[in-house]
């Protein structure tokens, strides 16, 4: 049982460390100490719920629909593109670029967002239902091993946002988050390029 945890939580952290658009999104939050423990929670939920319909083998119902994994891509880069429209005029825009320039979204909106990053991005069924629920389906403790990906879920994102307040300091300055925009801006242009092309 212990080994298809570790291989679970192994897995899970692999595949989630990557940036992505949920990361990118998690880490603002976390910079800007806004509604973090919210969205933290959502996207760990979030990932526990896809990582677990994925133990269950929903994933072999997900790939008999390729028209709704179509319609999932075309709506994530749209959303993905126009994210990084906003954040590359928020780098450039000076008066945009501190935490404090502008007042904090509400709970609502931001948790809406957070939906969007999670729910619109096809990477996550792939990861998460497709991926590591096959790989559990190999495990003779599949449950176990999806308990393991989903704690792997929790600690990552629990670091990515309280983790993300430590570089604060760091970033209070304009000239940095004008740089973490753009770099922000770059990622989810080329990620919604790598779904329209793929």
């Amino acid at each position: 049982m212990l080994t298809s945890a570790v291989a679970g939580f192994s897995i899970s952290i692999a595949l989630i460390v990557a940036i992505g658009a949920q990361n990118a999104f998690v880490l603002r939050q976390g910079l800007r100490r806004e509604h973090v423990v919210p969205v933290v929670l959502t996207c760990a939920a979030s990932d526990a719920l896809l990582i677990m319909a994925g133990v269950a083998g929903v994933g072999s119902l997900v790939t008999g629909r390729p028209g709704l994994l179509t319609a999932i891509r075309w709506g994530g880069a749209a959303f993905l593109l126009c994210y990084a429209a906003l954040a590359a005029r928020r780098a450039l825009r000076p008066g945009a670029l501190l935490p404090t320039d502008r007042p904090p979204a509400t709970l609502g909106a931001t948790l809406l967002a957070c939906a969007a990053f999670t729910y619109l991005n096809p990477h996550v069924y792939l990861d998460t239902v497709l991926l590591l629920g096959g790989v559990a389906q190999q495990h003779p403790h599949r449950w176990v091993f999806g308990a393991g990906a989903v704690l792997a879920s929790v600690v990552w994102f629990t670091a990515l946002g309280v983790g993300a307040q430590r570089l604060a300091p760091l970033l209070a300055r304009a000239g940095a988050w004008r740089v973490l925009d753009a770099v922000i801006a770059v990622v989810m242009a080329g990620l919604a390029m790598a779904l329209l092309l793929g």
